[in-house]
């Protein structure tokens, strides 16, 4: 709690290290990742600089897009020889402690310091396009570990479920098995490429995520969004680009193709991607609906889909209180949810609540909102 408000924040980061992963994971993967693709743990996810003895991350398959290591600098015409990606510069006052990334002890400490109440964690498996086997046992054994890790503090460690388009009778089943336990808040579905996410072989996903009563969540990435290949490695561009890019077409996708209509309970939020562009995109939306009228064919327009209770968006901190305003205005006080990116180095730790605190202009109950009742709506009762 922040100057008597409860906090739930709508986007934080959670990355097991290989030592987590080995203790939910299969013998034969075990051999096969440490042999192969097991590699230090120098750095966290903030930036700050790790001491040996090391811990490990598992690395299956380099990324792609932005992510890259070499990266290019604009304006030039390649890559620099020698040069490296480097970290971001953390915009916090100060750092999380070092171990908060994996450890659900130290997070608890920092989310007390920074007055939150309840996280919603973004976490994730290492994947490879090569190695469907592995992939699949990460998917399972992220669900029980994400059951242990949030077990010491249920109401206040939730965390969103991850599934996979390309195991989609194990992706139904795993969300049969989990979507009732305490911690799960929400269903990430991971796509592989050229696959979208209105793909009617997806219609079993929805289903059990509508009778489970989740949210379906789109949280951008690196890589697969479009045009992520034509950014010819260069950080910059990748940034910028990336999250709002790949939530327009995660919007256009699950409303366009009357998903809402089809499962009257699902709900659906995009985290990390911006949300001051959410008016410009309802609009341009609803009239290439009724440009291309056989395009789509929904019981109610964009606008509506947005301001039904059922739709969500975190509130990136930097876009600030007009951005608030505008979209509050044309699309209603029941979409934003706060959100503070933590642990990354976009969080503003340990004021990121602070800020939205300090947006005076903006009236009490939608800082309450934004603060508590969307991602609570959202997300569900903690």
């Amino acid at each position: 709690m922040r100057n008597g408000r409860k906090v739930y924040d709508s986007d934080t980061h959670l990355r097991p290290t290989a030592e987590m992963w080995d203790d939910y994971l299969p013998a034969a993967a075990r051999e096969v990742l440490q042999a192969r693709y097991q590699v230090p743990l120098t750095m966290n996810v903030s930036g700050q600089v790790m001491e040996p003895p090391y811990l490990h991350r598992y690395v299956v398959e380099q990324g792609e897009g932005w992510s890259a290591a070499n990266p290019r600098t604009l304006g030039k015409a390649s890559p620099a020889e020698n040069v490296t990606r480097q970290w971001q510069r953390f915009m916090g006052e100060k750092m999380p402690r070092a171990d908060a990334e994996w450890t659900s002890a130290s997070r608890l400490e920092n989310m007390d310091e920074e007055g939150v109440d309840v996280q919603a964690m973004v976490s994730d498996f290492p994947r490879s396009s090569a190695q469907p086997e592995l992939d699949l046992e990460f998917m399972k054994a992220h669900h029980r570990l994400l059951q242990d890790f949030c077990g010491g503090a249920p109401k206040r460690l939730k965390a969103l479920m991850v599934v996979d388009a390309r195991f989609l009778d194990e992706s139904v089943q795993e969300i049969r098995t989990w979507g009732s336990a305490g911690w799960v808040a929400g269903v990430r579905v991971m796509l592989p490429l050229d696959f979208p996410l209105d793909h009617p072989a997806l219609e079993p996903i929805w289903a059990a995520a509508n009778d489970a009563g989740l949210c379906i969540v789109h949280h951008s990435a690196s890589s697969g969004y479009p045009g992520y290949r034509d950014l010819w490695g260069n950080p910059f561009l990748g940034r910028l680009a990336s999250h709002p890019w790949g939530a327009m077409r995660a919007v256009g996708s699950f409303l366009g193709c009357g998903i809402m209509d089809r499962f009257p309970d699902i709900r659906f939020a995009i985290l990390e991607s911006g949300f001051g562009w959410l008016p410009f995109w309802a609009i341009r939306m609803q009239d290439q609906m009724d440009y291309i009228g056989y395009a789509a064919n929904l019981e109610h327009t964009v606008a509506e889909y947005m301001a039904s209770g059922r739709f969500f968006a975190s509130v990136v901190l930097h876009e600030g209180p007009r951005m608030v305003k505008t979209v509050t205005e044309c699309l209603g006080d029941g979409i934003l949810m706060f959100s503070s990116d933590y642990p990354h180095p976009e969080s503003r730790f340990p004021k990121s609540v602070d800020v939205m605190l300090g947006w005076n202009e903006l009236d009490d109950q939608l800082i309450e909102n934004m603060l508590w009742q969307n991602p609570v709506k959202c997300f569900g009762e903690p």
